[in-house]
């Protein structure tokens, strides 16, 4: 087996962001990802390239969704899928013939994924709108960054976290419920609700009365010293995060500093006097000094590192964090299993590389398949 998802498969209508994030994820865990591409000359979703990563593992083909042939395509490769995922507008899909009502009718035990950012329903369901705007309504936007003003987390938090990761758990599911009922769903994953979710414990901490709406002002967003990003005396960043009081412990003499010098570790007030000892202290050696210094310690602190430096760190070395296919570095499956680990089976192909040997396991002959790309409604 290639991975714990091997044997289920999964129709993608291709498109951009957080859908692709999870059929990369189903892919790479095992799954056959068939990926439905619009045929070529067809005004691209986004710029096609070899390094479109998260098309990784999959299988393509290009159909014209507006051609009746071209519909039924996509309802024959249904019939023999365990999920189909789609991140088009709500009513797309509809209008094209192939939304829940119509996959459903052609399999019962269809688990229909769509993922949007504003949600299936509700005033803003129609509108445009990007990770940004979703996670700014969400109220995860708003705690991140300096005081002065909220920092985008590139699009981490909505598209893939609150997103993608969300509605491959939200597959999962319900492919798990189908073959215990029989029954297939609709799985609305939308980036306001997942975001959302991920700010679940700080709704706690708000209750609990210890975090408050001021940024830089709280224990995990940069107000704590221990907590928090220095530069050091090359104009690079070590991160600290010695949260627990063994942790600080180590982190104050791996520093050359007591609790004498600095304080009580949870003296809000003396924060700002501790950050300034912290940040002379790292602004002291380089980077890679202090990581050497603190290498092996419990002070909780790392090296902060460039997209282009993580590779090739001894741990994620030797954890094989990242992998290289077809001569693109880049991060491995995850997670990890001990009896059917993941695998990535090939980088993104172009759209449509695989038409003819997908139509061919649909049960399409040879005939119907010249007389498809004759039509146009493939190629």
């Amino acid at each position: 087996m290639s991975g714990p998802l091997d044997g289920v498969v999964v129709t993608e209508l291709a498109g951009i962001g957080p859908a692709p994030f999870t059929g990369m994820v189903l892919a790479d865990l095992g799954a056959r990802v068939i990926r439905v591409d619009r045929p070529p000359g067809s005004p691209p979703l986004f710029a096609p390239s070899r390094n479109d990563l998260l098309n990784r593992g999959r299988d393509s083909m290009a159909v014209d969704l507006k051609s009746k042939a071209g519909v039924e395509i996509v309802l024959r490769c249904v019939e023999v899928s365990d999920a189909l995922i789609e991140g088009l507008r709500p009513g797309v899909t509809e209008r094209l013939g192939i939304g829940p009502a119509e996959c459903l009718a052609r399999n019962q035990a269809l688990v229909y994924g769509r993922m949007t950012g504003w949600g299936q329903e509700g005033p803003m369901s129609a509108m445009a709108g990007h990770d940004i705007d979703y996670i700014a309504l969400s109220g995860a936007l708003h705690p991140i960054g300096p005081a002065e003003d909220p920092v985008p987390p590139l699009n981490l938090v909505g598209d893939f976290g609150g997103g993608g990761m969300v509605l491959a758990v939200g597959v999962l599911a319900g492919i798990i419920s189908a073959r215990a009922t029989g029954q297939g769903q609709v799985v609305d994953a939308a980036m306001v609700d997942g975001s959302a979710l991920l700010t679940t414990s700080h709704h706690g901490y708000m209750a609990d009365g210890w975090w408050t709406a001021a940024r830089a002002s709280n224990l995990l967003d940069g107000g704590a010293p221990f907590y928090g990003v220095y530069r050091t005396a090359d104009r690079r960043h070590i991160a600290v995060g010695a949260l627990e009081p063994q942790f600080f412990a180590a982190l104050l003499s791996g520093l050359g500093l007591t609790t004498e010098t600095v304080g009580p570790q949870n003296d809000r007030e003396g924060w700002p006097a501790m950050r300034a000892l912290f940040a002379a202290r790292f602004a002291e050696r380089t980077r890679d000094e202090w990581a050497e210094h603190f290498a092996g310690s419990d002070a909780c602190v790392a090296p902060v590192l460039s997209l282009e430096e993580a590779p090739h760190h001894p741990h994620n070395r030797a954890r094989s964090t990242f992998v290289e296919v077809e001569g693109v570095p880049q991060p491995g499956p995850a997670p990890r299993f001990s009896h059917t680990p993941g695998r990535i089976r090939k980088g993104p192909g172009p759209a449509g590389g695989e038409t003819e040997l997908i139509l061919a396991d649909l049960g399409f002959s040879a005939q119907e398949i010249g007389k498809l790309r004759a039509s146009g409604a493939v190629a």
